[in-house]
């Protein structure tokens, strides 16, 4: 009875939650390119018609998983801006936090294997942009708390260089780096904050 009990509190994940995260580990290890739909069916233990019934092809299950990779990033930026807002973080913590985020990536080649995808799938391509868009504005948010006389061209080019940072840090093992990620998130938001607001 208790086992009946237990199995009924922990929803089973659809075929599609299972897709998905099949989807992730398999592109994360095999590439985008070489994984077959047949291995897919058979690491979310589904059929390969029911991976079709819910997705065109695998293009279609990339824009899915940045979709929800975007989702759940914009969920953590107004999880930080409302902290910052409410002054329950610094600006240094409220950058830290944002840049374990991005340094703690598990998924770093599938990332890569995305970030190729967007030039030869556009909406997969299209969401990556309107994703940019959206941080952009998180990172303007930041930036002014940082410096609240940030505007115009000196503003925009804070904007681009802490997105750089962002992406670059976030494909930082190919440099095998010494620190750790709480290491380097911590010191590269010290590093950023102060560059902030050094700019006149």
């Amino acid at each position: 009875m208790v086992a009946a009990q237990q199995k009924q509190t922990v929803p089973e994940r659809s075929g599609k939650e299972r897709i998905l995260e099949a989807a992730r580990t398999l592109f994360d290890s095999h590439g985008f390119h070489q994984s077959s739909m047949a291995e897919l069916a058979v690491a979310a233990q589904v059929s390969v018609g029911q991976i079709y019934r819910l997705f065109k092809g695998k293009e279609d299950i990339i824009a899915a998983i940045v979709q929800a990779d975007y989702d759940e990033r914009c969920m953590h930026m107004d999880a930080l801006r409302s902290r910052l807002d409410a002054g329950e973080l610094t600006v240094e913590q409220t950058f830290e936090e944002l840049l374990l985020h991005v340094v703690d990536e598990k998924d770093e080649a599938l990332s890569f294997d995305i970030l190729a995808e967007s030039f030869r799938n556009r909406p997969v391509g299209d969401m990556i942009a309107a994703m940019c868009v959206r941080f952009r504005g998180y990172i303007r948010d930041f930036a002014c708390a940082a410096n609240p006389d940030l505007s115009g061209e000196a503003l925009d080019g804070a904007e681009e260089i802490v997105l750089a940072c962002l992406f670059g840090l976030g494909h930082r093992s190919l440099s095998r780096p010494s620190l750790s990620a709480t290491d380097t998130a911590r010191l590269s938001a010290l590093m950023i904050v102060a560059a902030l607001r050094a700019i006149c």
